[in-house]
Formats: C-alpha cells, sequence, structure tokens
C-alpha cells in the first residue's frame, strides 16, 4: 500500500466506541489475503526474469506445460533457495540502521490527534533525514564502485530471499503486536494504550490480520520507546521502494551496458511520491491507519512487502528488458505524472490551509456545512467537486509508474541457438558475456498482466479504501453527512463515479 495521505477534511475527533462490523468480508476474507497475498510478490519475482522471460515460455503453451520446465524457466532451486543466512543478517542490518538514525538524528517531536480515550500521543519524525543519510550513503558507493557496488549486486543476487526475510519479519511482528495487545486493560488502560475499536472482535484471526491494538508501542534497550505502526508506515519499506527501483537501474546497466529513459522516469515519478511521503511524514497522524486501524497483517505486511515488492516491479521489469521510449513518449508520461502529482497536491494543501487558518487568503472564501461534531466539511473548491477527490491525483500518477513499460512482455534467448534474423530491430542485447538477448516475441502484451497490476490494483485500494471513509465518516457525520453528500454527490471523479 502505497503511503497514506489524509483522508478526511477535518481532523478526526474522539468519539465514543460503537458498533464496529466486519471488513474485508470478515474471517474468510482476512484468511485469504494473510496466506494468499505474499503468493503474488513470489510470483512477479519467478514469472518475470531474466532467465527465460515474462512471462515464462511454458505459461504460453498450457497445453504442453510441464512442471519440471517450468522450474528450469523461473530458475526454482527447491524451497531451501527462497531463503539465506546473508539476506537474513542484511536485512536486520538495515533495519536497525533505520532505528539507529530515527533515534539518534534530530527530529522533530509532533503531537497527535486526541484519541477515543482523549489521549494525545507523542511522535518522532526524522524520515526525510534518515532516507537522505542512507541515500548519500548509496550514492559514494555507487560513485567509487559504480553498478557494481556491492549493494546492488547483492539485491541481485538475493532479491528472493531478501523477499522472504521481509514476509518473515511482517508476519513475526504481527504476532508479536497481537499477542502483546492482550496485556492492554480496556476500556481504559492505565498506561494510555487503546485497542482498535474494529480489531477486538473476538476471532482470532481476523483481530490478528486486522490489528487488536490502535498504536502498539514498545521500549528498546538505547533506542527507548518506538511507536511500531508510525514507524513502519514510512520505514524502512518505503525507502527500500527506491532503493530497489535504483537496484534495477544498476542491474539493467550491468546487463546491456545503458541505462533507458522509461526506467529512469518510473525511478524519478516513484521518488516524487516516495520522498514526498517522507518530508510530509507528520501528515500521516490524520490518516486512518494512525487513528482508527489497529496495526496488524494487514499494516505489517503492507509496509514492509506489498509496497517496496510489488510497486518496484515495472523498473526490474525493465531491468531485464529495456525500453527506450524518446523524447514524445517521454513527455506523454511526464504529463500525465505532473498533472496527477498537481491534482494531488493541490487537493490536499487546500484541506490543510483551511484546517489550520480558515482565514488563510487562499481557502477564506471556500464554502462549507458545520457539524454537529464540530467539524467544518468544504463544499466547494476542489473539495466540493468530489468527496474524496485526492485519490483522483494518486490514481493518476500509478500510470506514469506502468506506462513505460509499453505493450510489455518478452522472451530470453540464447545466441548460440537462436540466431539473429534479419529484421529484428526489437533484439534487445544483453552484454556479451551472457550470450543472449531478449526480444517480445510470443510473449509481448501477457507481460502486461504483471507490470500493469499496479494501476488496477490501485484503482481497487483507493476504492475500497473510499468505501471505509465513507463508512466511518457517516458514523461520525450521521445525518450531517447525508446532507453533505447531496452537496457533493461524486465520491472520485466529478460526473463520473
Amino acid at each position: 500500500m502505497p503511503p497514506k495521505r489524509k483522508v478526511s477534511q477535518s481532523t478526526p475527533q474522539p468519539a465514543a466506541e460503537g458498533p464496529h462490523g466486519y471488513e474485508f468480508f470478515g474471517p474468510p476474507g482476512a484468511a485469504v489475503i494473510s496466506f494468499a497475498l505474499p503468493l503474488v510478490p513470489y510470483a512477479f519475482a519467478f514469472f518475470c526474469n531474466g532467465i527465460s522471460g515474462c512471462p515464462p515460455p511454458s505459461l504460453l503453451h498450457p497445453s504442453s506445460f510441464s512442471w519440471d520446465q517450468l522450474k528450469k524457466e523461473t530458475g526454482w532451486t527447491g524451497w531451501s533457495g527462497l531463503l539465506n543466512t546473508q539476506a537474513v543478517l542484511a536485512t536486520l542490518g538495515y533495519y536497525l540502521l533505520s532505528m539507529t538514525l530515527y533515534t539518534f538524528l534530530p527530529a522533530t517531536e509532533t503531537e497527535g490527534v486526541e484519541l477515543r480515550n482523549g489521549v494525545k500521543l507523542k511522535y518522532r519524525f526524522n524520515a526525510f533525514s534518515s532516507a537522505v543519510f542512507i541515500m548519500a550513503i548509496l550514492a559514494a558507493g555507487t560513485l567509487v564502485e559504480g553498478a557494481n557496488f556491492p549493494v546492488w549486486t547483492f539485491i541481485s543476487d538475493n532479491y528472493v530471499q531478501l523477499l522472504t526475510t521481509h514476509i518473515i519479519i511482517a508476519y513475526a511482528l504481527a504476532i508479536y503486536v497481537y499477542v502483546a495487545s492482550f496485556s492492554v486493560k480496556h476500556p481504559r488502560d492505565p498506561s494510555d494504550r487503546l485497542l482498535a475499536a474494529g480489531g477486538h472482535s473476538g476471532n482470532i484471526l481476523y483481530d490478528w490480520f486486522i490489528g487488536r491494538e490502535l498504536n502498539p508501542r514498545i521500549t528498546l534497550p538505547i533506542f527507548g520507546e518506538v511507536d511500531i505502526k508510525a514507524w513502519m508506515e514510512l520505514r524502512p519499506g518505503m525507502l527500500l521502494w527506491a532503493i530497489l527501483d535504483i537496484s534495477y537501474i544498476m542491474q539493467q546497466y550491468r546487463n546491456f551496458g545503458k541505462i533507458t529513459d522509461s526506467i529512469i522516469l518510473i525511478t524519478i515519478a516513484q521518488s516524487l511520491y516516495i520522498f514526498d511521503a517522507l518530508y510530509m511524514e507528520p501528515a500521516i497522524l490524520t490518516t486512518i491507519d494512525i487513528i482508527a486501524d489497529g496495526f496488524g497483517v494487514m499494516l505489517s505486511f503492507g509496509d514492509s512487502v506489498w509496497v517496496p515488492f510489488t510497486y518496484s516491479v515495472q523498473a526490474r521489469y525493465l531491468a531485464f528488458y529495456p525500453v527506450e521510449l524518446g523524447w514524445q513518449g517521454v513527455a506523454a508520461v511526464l504529463a500525465v505524472q505532473l498533472s496527477g502529482y498537481y491534482i494531488f497536491r493541490s487537493v490536499n494543501n487546500e484541506k490543510n490551509r483551511f484546517r489550520t487558518n480558515p482565514e488563510d487568503p487562499k481557502v477564506k472564501h471556500l464554502k462549507y456545512i458545520e457539524t454537529a461534531a464540530g467539524s467544518r466539511l468544504l463544499v466547494s473548491g476542489w473539495w466540493g467537486m468530489a468527496r474524496h477527490i485526492n485519490y483522483l491525483g494518486d490514481w493518476f500518477m500509478s500510470w506514469s509508474y506502468v506506462l513505460p513499460t509499453a505493450l510489455s512482455g518478452y522472451l530470453i534467448k540464447n545466441t548460440a541457438q537462436h540466431p539473429i534474423t534479419a529484421g529484428q530491430e526489437d533484439v534487445a542485447f544483453y552484454r556479451d558475456t551472457y550470450g543472449k538477448f531478449a526480444v517480445p516475441g510470443e510473449a509481448k502484451g501477457w507481460g502486461m498482466i504483471i507490470t500493469y497490476f499496479f494501476m488496477l490494483y490501485f484503482a481497487v485500494l483507493l476504492v475500497h479504501r473510499e468505501r471505509r471513509d465513507e463508512e466511518k465518516c457517516r458514523r461520525k457525520y450521521g445525518k450531517d453527512w447525508d446532507r453533505y453528500c447531496e452537496l457533493v454527490p461524486y465520491r472520485i471523479i466529478p460526473y463520473v463515479y
């Protein structure tokens, strides 16, 4: 899940806990998501590879499909190949570095919104400076070693093992916070701990998935108290997304001796999103994730695995099959990216200005309605066009992440067994030492199932998130929300949805 933006127009106020039904289709949905979703990044890793193609040739011929052949085409070496000691140590080292920077770099101390128990928790934010520190180290190493800097080659050589390690950490963390949540004295804990309104249904699987404790914290030697959910929200998984993108640029250079405009464009577009989220870190304090959702498998897996390993799949594709867009293609993708970013940033700036200073000349002309809960809901400006128009900018930006992969799909062939024929202008030659080349061939278009997955998934995610927001707002505002919906009838896309 991408960085969670502010989803309501006014800072949520504490409210009495009321009935809270199941989400995600209850325990059956929680079971499917918890145990099936990890298969997706594995499928992307194996079915889009540098051995046989994207997808592997065996999948293009179901009538003659063979498991043994598929294993060869995906580089499957058995279950033991999914994990190794080096990947575990490297990942733990990365987490330790992130925690060290969190503790010792200068930080902004911020107070969160008032929760249901009337408490305002304090938070420490320095994700942006921590990210800059880590990126500076990587930049220095790259200047000295180039594309063969050990960090980049290690990621390429241990990608699947790193994925497995992050999955283990995500699930171990979810188990820990679930067990620890039973020490919360509900409903009024003397230490001001709080259970999530929808996270203590009594169903073990569902509560483990959705998150039982609202804001679990832990006190560690040397590092002190850490809010687990806030720390995981934007670090270390969010920065890992950018690190993986850059590692794929280096891998493309090692493979082909060049860096294409498409992979640069994707990396810049995603880095803009990533570092904007890190710079605006305090904005997470008014998100549903922080104020309403517990911390369970849903957020633990999403933050540490789903975001870095599935959102970077387009750059990984281009590391194996370079695409040259040309200036016209670059301009078209940039137009989409900047349009989405303009909408996203303008919408959120308008909301933030109105919330912090309604008399600001830039927003004082906006119309709003007063609610019984004491909040003001905008009915003009950006927020008068659609109730969750901020998601529209997010979705437009997601297009720019997938469009550079074009009509994706490729097959990798050995030059000794498959000589190049005349007229094959679409051949992508690996360095001479590899003795192979990539062509679209019959795989052309089929790779879009993987490279365009993000755009479709993100649309479903945003609609689902919008529906959750609507339900929460309707519970909070009651008849005032009905009146607001009459004045602002569209949900995300004006005049469409």
